[in-house]
């Protein structure tokens, strides 16, 4: 790959944008890269989680300048075409069946926050700044939107689309953009620190757990849904994994899928 590098250890796939000359800005070229290796590590068996991180001082600034410039002049069916690459990025992303964790090292804006708000779960730096800059450049987060605003709250949305204001990592937590803000020097450790809670899962039971999350979030507590939920737990407890858990825990011994030097 030309702008991401990744490499998988001890079940942990690590993917990192590396255009900090940009400040990781993404184009059609990033766009397909991203699509593919998600893609491509959601289906390995021998990766159990995926972080996405960037090298440099920024995370992401969105869209690059270059490609911006391109776009200026697209007709409205290139701009659609476009526009479907970036949308299918974010939902091969968003419903990767291996949980995915965004290490921010440095500033989030406008098409980046849509890379945040797509990975299970956020950690970033104390001095990292967001933004969601679109409407001063006479746009609007279309794309990004519905997984934003899942992640911020509708609320919280209403004020940072409208305004595009910078805000910081301490804003971020409050409105429950990222889940956990350290300090530089404790990011990595951080990070560790989720991955390997996610390698002590059931690598069934989490695959199970994310399209849960994905079915029933937002939506209103109906008969239909109350079904789903006991169907699934049916068929969980049922599962290979899902006996074996139950059993190593009755019997107190580690489940299968934990790997060897785990605890």
């Amino acid at each position: 790959m030309k702008h991401l590098q990744s490499n998988v250890q001890a079940g942990v796939a690590t993917l990192v944008l590396s255009r900090p000359d940009v400040r990781n800005a993404f184009n059609d070229e990033v766009i397909a890269e991203l699509t593919q290796a998600f893609g491509t590590l959601g289906a390995r068996e021998d990766v159990r989680c995926i972080v996405l991180a960037a090298a440099g001082q920024a995370f992401c600034a969105g869209a690059d300048l270059n490609w911006m410039r391109r776009m200026a002049d697209y007709t409205r069916e290139e701009n659609l075409a476009d526009a479907a690459q970036l949308a299918e990025m974010l939902r091969v992303i968003y419903a990767c069946p291996k949980p995915t964790v965004a290490r921010i090292q440095g500033d989030v804006y406008a098409g980046g926050m849509g890379l945040v708000a797509v990975c299970d779960m956020a950690v970033s730096v104390d001095t990292a700044n967001f933004c969601l800059s679109e409407v001063k450049l006479g746009l609007f987060p279309a794309t990004i939107s519905p997984y934003v605003i899942r992640a911020m709250g509708a609320r919280a949305a209403h004020r940072y689309f409208l305004t595009a204001e910078r805000f910081d990592a301490q804003e971020a937590h409050r409105i429950g953009f990222i889940h956990s803000v350290v300090s530089a020097d404790a990011l990595d450790a951080k990070v560790a620190e989720l991955t390997q809670a996610l390698l002590s899962a059931s690598p069934d039971a989490v695959k199970a757990c994310k399209r849960l999350l994905q079915d029933v979030a937002g939506r209103d507590i109906s008969a239909a849904l109350i079904d789903r939920t006991v169907q699934g737990i049916a068929d969980i407890r049922a599962s290979a994994q899902g006996k074996e858990g139950v059993q190593s825990f009755l019997q107190k011994r580690k489940p299968s899928w934990l790997m060897p030097e785990q605890p």
